[in-house]
């Protein structure tokens, strides 16, 4: 017996039930399935008016995903590839820069919960907070604060 075919507004709707999709990628999920007559960007348009898609909620949900783990350069890089709007993203990076230093203190003591011994070990958890998007100035203040007072 065949699958029955799924409508391109019940897919968009079960995309959008497992977690939060911005309008670029749940256009380019949706044009795979998109048949001869369809207008993928009027069901957009149809879900944004209905609030079922929604750029500051995408944004605010990938923040929640991915702060515990990286800093601003790289969040800030994910929401540009996402295609969200450039004052969508400015709102989102004021609210990252006051809590970076405590995230990059937070990351570095959760990998090496040792202080660095000598400059190579300095320099290894600098390049491991760097790849994961945290700031230079995030680094070097994280790199300065002292392992025991975070217990």
């Amino acid at each position: 017996m065949a699958k029955p075919q799924i409508s391109l507004k019940a897919r968009a709707l079960r995309y959008l039930s497992m977690r939060e999709h911005s309008r670029v990628e749940l256009g380019r999920k949706l044009a795979r399935y998109a048949e001869e007559g369809d207008d993928v960007d009027a069901l957009l348009d149809a879900l944004e008016s209905a609030k079922y898609l929604s750029g500051e909620r995408f944004s605010e949900s990938l923040v929640n995903r991915r702060q515990a783990r990286f800093g601003n350069n790289r969040i800030l890089a994910e929401l540009q590839s996402h295609g969200l709007e450039q004052h969508e993203i400015e709102q989102v990076k004021e609210d990252l820069l006051a809590s970076e230093l405590a995230r990059a203190i937070e990351v570095l003591h959760r990998k090496f919960p040792a202080a660095p011994t000598d400059r190579k070990e300095k320099m290894k958890q600098a390049a491991f907070l760097q790849q994961r998007g945290f700031s230079s100035r995030a680094i070097q203040a994280a790199l300065r604060t002292p392992r025991d007072l975070l217990e």
